[in-house]
């Protein structure tokens, strides 16, 4: 941690802005009621109370870590036992909570002994949930919560922030009778306040209680010792720099830091105090910057107020005429239908008077009658002409029934279906936002794998279109190549296939909505491969030594971890530290052609040996025995003593190169000074990529972000090759998705 690399690394260790401005608070230059955005719990939205700090650095109310993991496994235990924490703000959550002093009694009692509790344990046994700030898992291990510090620097502040709140509201003396005095001190040792009687009397002169720590009247009561979650009775004396957390010298001898670089506590707090006056004073420095970008930030609101506005009449505006339309075809509509009724019902009631007139004494029948009774022979014959033929008609219309009007209406009848989809799929016509290629999740092999991300407030988009060329290849007339554009593509991330080796694509990608496509998201560059991906897995079987080595389920990663063999090796070792590599290999061979594959080795790694080996040499390295008192039983003791490296001009039938403590070793030349060392080391890459051309012979080292290679050499490839891989002490290896995808398809 001394060089200024390590100092920038470390530079995530910081939980949160909260602990960057706290020297400033406690001097008084900071106003504490500036800050209660960063008092603030991200689940509950209000107040922290007895924060936790979790591994991503984040801290969360102890009633709400609770509370995530319920949602998680909601049937892990009878929730509805517990009570609520003491000095929480009141009711803000679904489930209540038991407070912490219980919980650490019935935990050590062994109470806690239901299906969904683990003895010893404060928590479900289901201990991993998303944290609210980053989103990224956060898994508490066996432990549980148990395993996690609480936050007192940030409980601290939260205090002061409620008493700035509560200026008014003094603090009352906890011993006092009524009437209690206000109080003018606070143990911390006996957590509790005083007035200065009462202080007096409960802390008297000569006693052991005289000694006791006190402060201002405060709520807050931190322990003078923070003690190790892992190991109760320890005191936390050192800094883990991998898990970024403070540790016991237990937990470095023999437990989960074993293997972990740690540094003492106070050169951890020199490190980290001095990063964060540095960090502080930059961002003092920057005040004139940061005030013009808020003023510019406040102008862009003030745009997005009136722009939002004005998008939101011009919406209103295209519905008032959509409504106004409607509302014109609706009495369009409805009047056409009312005429047609009227009409129809005029005819049908012509029609049934009509038929009332051929009824017996009455209408056109009665008055037959009545002129059948005329007995003037030229009179009755000049009035039965015209009656007789409207009687006839009658009888006719009688004989042939018909109404006069059809009182169905289904030639007026709506079909809307197509209108009501039309009106479900409106939407705006703007041209949409161009997606962004995510380059940290897109891998290109002979195989592209290509991510992309639309902006957070984005409308939902049709589809998108992945284009792509291969730079240098055939040109049109204007000296561009020819781009290649992918099927529709309906999520973010598509694979495109039949990808030319060792060469150089562009890629770009656009949104379509309604017929309307954005535009381009800027280009991005890829670098194939020499050979085609390689697909393997490590092999748990061959040689594997499952006390050293932890291998994920997956077996797409693996670790090395201190184990019971180290310690009886150590006993055998009476000069030097010298400790064998434990080696892991792939679980496919290769025979003929030319295959690559990438992997990331953990920054932190001491030492990992990469490569390959062919079979043969694997059966020595596995079966053979070793002894691990002897530094030069094996050429590749781990050691750079140079002894592997003398042979290196023969063909030998493996290769492995030394990556560990962020740099790459590379293996010395022949005749080389054996004493420069600075033209073999290189920084390690963040992915290394190995290409075997068995056919040649030959094996190839690369930078896999840039496609760059760092080294070759002549190897034996007389039987069959496997990747191999070499660990000691702590280190830890990932194989690339890309390259255990197949394999992971068929298990």
């Amino acid at each position: 941690m001394s060089d200024t690399a390590d100092t920038e690394d470390n530079q995530d260790m910081l939980p949160s802005l909260v602990q960057q401005i706290v020297q400033r608070i406690t001097a008084g230059e900071v106003p504490i009621k500036n800050i209660e955005r960063e008092l603030i719990c991200p689940i509950c939205k209000e107040l922290f109370t007895h924060p936790l700090i979790l591994p991503c650095q984040h801290s969360v109310c102890h009633k709400c870590v609770r509370e995530l993991l319920l949602l998680n496994h909601e049937d892990s235990f009878d929730a509805g036992s517990e009570c609520s924490l003491p000095g929480s703000p009141g009711p803000r959550s679904r489930v209540p909570s038991p407070s912490m002093e219980r919980l650490d009694r019935l935990a050590r009692s062994g109470s806690i002994s239901s299906p969904g509790w683990r003895r010893g344990s404060v928590t479900p046994r289901v201990t991993t949930f998303p944290c609210p700030g980053c989103q990224h898992d956060v898994d508490l291990g066996e432990r549980g919560m148990s395993m996690l510090f609480r936050n007192f620097t940030l409980e601290s502040i939260v205090e002061r922030y409620r008493q700035a709140a509560r200026a008014a509201v003094a603090i009352m003396c906890n011993m006092c009778k009524p009437p209690q005095q206000e109080a003018t001190k606070s143990c911390m040792d006996c957590k509790a306040s005083y007035c200065n009687e009462c202080f007096k009397f409960h802390h008297p002169w000569g006693t052991p209680k005289a000694q006791h720590e006190y402060v201002g009247p405060t709520m807050n009561f931190r322990p003078k010792v923070l003690m190790c979650p892992e190991h109760e009775m320890e005191k936390v004396n050192m800094y883990c720099e991998v898990c970024r957390r403070p540790v016991c010298h237990l937990c470095k001898l023999g437990g989960s830091h074993a293997n972990h670089k740690v540094t003492s506590m106070s050169s951890a707090y020199k490190i980290l105090k001095e990063k964060l006056s540095k960090s502080i004073h930059y961002l003092i420095s920057k005040e004139d910057q940061v005030r013009t970008q808020i003023s510019h930030l406040e102008v862009l609101i003030n745009e997005t107020e009136e722009n939002g506005q004005v998008a939101e009449c011009g919406a209103y505006e295209h519905f008032e005429r959509l409504f106004q339309t409607l509302q014109e075809r609706k009495s369009e509509m409805l009047n056409s239908i009312a005429q047609s009724k009227t009409r129809r019902l005029e005819q049908l009631r012509g029609q049934v008077e009509e038929y009332q007139g051929m009824l017996e004494n009455s209408g056109l029948v009665g008055y037959a009658q009545e002129v059948l009774k005329e007995t003037d022979q030229s009179c009755f014959v000049q009035t039965a002409k015209q009656l007789h033929t409207r009687i006839a008609k009658s009888t006719e219309s009688l004989r042939t029934f018909h109404p006069a009007a059809d009182p169905s209406f289904d030639e007026f009848v709506l079909e809307t279906s197509r209108e009501e989809t039309l009106l479900k799929e409106l939407c705006f016509g703007g041209v949409p936002e161009p997606p962004i290629i995510d380059l940290s999740r897109s891998r290109v092999y002979n195989e592209g794998l290509l991510c992309w991300q639309l902006a957070e407030d984005t409308l939902a988009t049709d589809h998108q279109v992945l284009e792509y060329r291969r730079l240098g290849a055939e040109q049109d007339e204007e000296g561009a190549s020819h781009w290649c554009l992918t099927d529709r593509v309906y999520g973010p991330s598509t694979v495109v296939c039949d990808l030319e080796a060792n060469s150089l694509y562009s890629f770009r990608v656009r949104s379509c909505r309604n017929s309307l496509y954005s535009p381009y998201s800027p280009e991005v560059t890829f670098h194939t491969p020499p050979a085609p991906a390689f697909g393997f897995l490590f092999n748990d079987n061959c040689g594997f030594s499952s006390e050293r080595l932890a291998l994920s389920k997956r077996r797409d990663s693996v670790e090395s971890m201190a184990g019971m063999a180290f310690l009886l090796a150590a006993e055998r070792v009476q000069t030097g530290s010298y400790m064998g590599l434990d080696y892991i290999i792939g679980d496919t061979g290769i025979s003929q052609g030319r295959q690559y594959w990438a992997f990331r080795v953990e920054p932190h790694s001491y030492l990992v040996k990469v490569g390959v080996a062919s079979d043969s040499k694997l059966l020595e390295w596995f079966h053979n025995p070793r002894d691990t008192s002897s530094p030069r039983y094996d050429h590749d003791s781990g050691h750079d003593s140079g002894s592997e490296d003398t042979c290196y001009d023969l063909s030998q039938p493996f290769t492995l190169l030394t990556v560990g403590m962020g740099k790459m070793f590379l293996p010395k030349a022949s005749g080389g000074d054996h004493g420069d060392h600075s033209n073999r080391v290189l920084p390690m890459p963040q992915r290394i990529g190995v290409c075997l051309d068995y056919d040649a012979g030959r094996v190839y080292f690369y930078d896999a972000d840039t496609m760059r290679c760092l080294y070759e050499r002549q190897v034996d490839c007389s039987g069959t090759m496997y990747p191999a891989f070499g660990l000691m002490g702590s280190g830890k290896v990932h194989l690339e998705e890309f390259i255990t995808a197949k394999r992971l398809s068929y298990m």
